[in-house]
């Protein structure tokens, strides 16, 4: 099936990613623009702070000998230097190259040889001690500037503050430079080499210009009521990614307030600080919420009666506003009620000024979806990839489909291939991978269509719906092929014990799962049970293997029979980025899972 572009003509209004932030910085210099956390006390920086000092970014890199084009790494978690530096390099005429701040030197060096860096923003005090002792390995970096002042300065090393100074005191001798790099760079230039995160191999830096991300943010803001300058983001996804870059820069141009989450950890208390009204994540966090939340209603009858009750009104009220029809008065009473004995505290646990959610980054089970939905909360889902800068698909506030990606944005083409694999075309789409012909000729074709290793469907109402990653499906000795994602996600809501599924089979002769548990959940289920309190004793209990075994044979009732799942094991630790078993964006990496735990598979095999 062949999708359209619904509008033809490509209109941006601004020339570079740089002109933006100026816009907004003239437009509304005294509004905020961030909020980041420091000494417990929440501090605001408004349009016009945050301009000048990325000005003071650019005119110390001009003085550190940056030119037009050149590459500037950002090694580092989210806070407000990561976006001065993203700027602040694109000011000076460079290229910003992010680097997962959770990706150990070893890894990060082959990015910074890649890329041909010459400049490297480093949050991390052992990894700039790891460059250092390296040097020889790295032969164009000219210079590491610290953003942290943990570090002692030298020659090759400088901390931010003296970066931000030498930028003050040369600001007025480089602001023409500074000008001149916004009236020269042009829409098709180059803006930031994003790379993938390397789930399969070696990462590539996918090239992104200034037309990708500007197309996107102008795809986004025409969407009714999706942003208003009063909106309140918090932003926990790593800037290194995609996702989270789009945000970056669709922010100035609806001139809302971004609040930089402390970490990943530190969400939830975030979250009740902040009360952001727009909240971006990946579905891993609303997992982790829903099992949180049907674990406290399970330790009580009573509980577990009045939440099911709530649930079953807030799905009718749910269904009645998804149709646009009428609530009888009868059941608002009911769902007033049910927001006030159960919902209210989900909301305020979420801050208690949600609009809505944005979910992206990997499959959204429709469970989940819906469950938020119920409790008055939306979460709409969106699809790309870093290749597709990023999105390609949205659901909308008025025109959304729990269980879909969205309908495409409207300057993208979409088409389904012969065997399924989604193809888009359109301004979004990036140049292709750094050095690397051969695999852009692969996916990047002539035409302008990019091949992206998904397969999806269109439903009857134009709605997109991913069914998996090609190189995920599964095909079964019998050659029966299936997709394990949706499978995987089944399971993962049917119990708040279970944390991760990964079903494998290609090639054998059935389906079997590797399982991760949600430890504190497991602890409370034995404990309720009066099982031994030794964690290690209870994943080996025949209670636990039964409880994970109901939650599978639930779902195997809904599938084909070459589809279900066999057998199952249970693995003692979850997941992790540290292990290198999750992305930094908290998707499962098959490849190492399935070297990592070869000989407990092959026992599922009788191997």
């Amino acid at each position: 099936m062949y999708m359209p572009a619904k509008e033809k003509e490509v209109k941006i209004p601004f020339r570079n990613i740089p002109e933006l932030f100026r816009w907004r910085a003239e437009e509304t210099p005294s509004k905020p623009a961030y909020s980041y956390k420091s000494n417990n006390t929440w501090i605001d920086v408004t349009w016009s702070e945050f301009f000048v000092k990325a000005k003071c970014v650019a005119s110390a890199l001009v003085e550190l000998g940056v030119k037009r084009q050149d590459r500037v790494v950002i090694y580092s978690y989210n806070r407000l230097e990561w976006i001065l530096a993203d700027v602040g390099a694109m000011l000076a005429g460079g290229i910003s190259v992010p680097i997962y701040h959770s990706l150990p030197w070893n890894q990060g060096s082959y990015i910074v040889n890649d890329s041909d860096t010459v400049v490297a923003f480093v949050e991390n005090p052992v990894i700039i001690e790891e460059i250092k002792k390296s040097r020889n390995q790295v032969p164009l970096l000219a210079k590491v500037i610290s953003l942290s002042d943990e570090v002692k300065e030298d020659d090759f090393v400088i901390k931010f503050s003296t970066l931000e100074k030498i930028g003050k005191e040369n600001l007025s001798k480089n602001e023409s430079k500074i000008a001149e790099n916004i009236e020269a760079t042009k829409l098709d230039d180059l803006a930031t080499f994003v790379y993938t995160s390397g789930t399969t191999g070696v990462p590539k830096g996918v090239m992104q210009t200034h037309l990708n991300h500007l197309s996107t943010v102008e795809m986004l803001y025409s969407f009714r009521d999706f942003v208003f300058e009063d909106d309140v983001v918090l932003l926990f996804l790593p800037l290194a990614h995609s996702f989270a870059r789009a945000i970056e820069y669709l922010h100035p141009r609806a001139g809302v307030k971004i609040a930089i989450a402390e970490s990943i950890e530190k969400v939830v208390d975030n979250l009740s600080e902040v009360r952001p009204t727009i909240f971006p994540s990946v579905p891993r966090v609303f997992e982790k919420v829903y099992a949180k939340v049907k674990s406290d209603v399970e330790v009580s009858p009573v509980k577990k009666k009045i939440f099911d009750w709530a649930l079953r009104v807030g799905s009718e009220v749910g269904k009645l506003k998804i149709r646009k029809e009428k609530i009888p008065w009868s059941l608002s009473v009911q769902y007033a009620l049910a927001h006030k004995l159960v919902f209210s505290k989900l909301h305020k646990r979420l801050g208690g000024r949600i609009r809505y959610f944005v979910s992206g980054g990997a499959p959204l089970p429709k469970d989940i979806a819906e469950f938020f939905w119920s409790a008055g909360l939306l979460i709409l889902e969106g699809y790309g990839l870093t290749e597709t800068t990023p999105a390609i698909s949205i659901n909308a506030l008025d025109d959304f489909k729990f269980g879909t990606v969205g309908k495409p944005l409207k300057w993208v083409e979409v088409k389904i291939a012969q065997d399924g694999e989604i193809l888009a075309r359109g301004p979004n789409i990036a140049k292709g991978y750094w050095k690397k012909p051969k695999e852009t000729e692969e996916v990047f074709k002539p035409d302008g269509w990019f091949h992206t290793g998904d397969i999806g469907e269109f439903d009857e109402d134009g709605f997109l719906r991913i069914t998996d990653r090609k190189k995920d499906l599964i095909k079964t000795a019998g050659g029966k092929y299936v997709a394990p994602q949706p499978i995987e996600n089944s399971i993962k809501t049917k119990s708040p014990l279970i944390s991760q599924v990964v079903v494998i089979g290609d090639m054998k002769p059935y389906c079997v799962a590797l399982i991760t548990l949600n430890k504190d959940e497991v602890l409370k289920w034995a404990e309720t049970r009066h099982l031994p309190s030794d964690y290690s004793k209870i994943i080996e209990s025949d209670e636990l293997k039964a409880e994970i075994q109901k939650a599978i044979d639930e779902v195997n009732a809904t599938l084909a029979p070459f589809e279900t799942v066999k057998k199952f094991r249970i693995v003692p630790d979850d997941f992790s980025i540290e292990d290198g078993l999750l992305t930094p964006t908290l998707k499962v990496r098959r490849r190492q899972i399935m070297q990592k735990y070869e000989s407990i598979i092959n026992s599922m095999y009788n191997m």
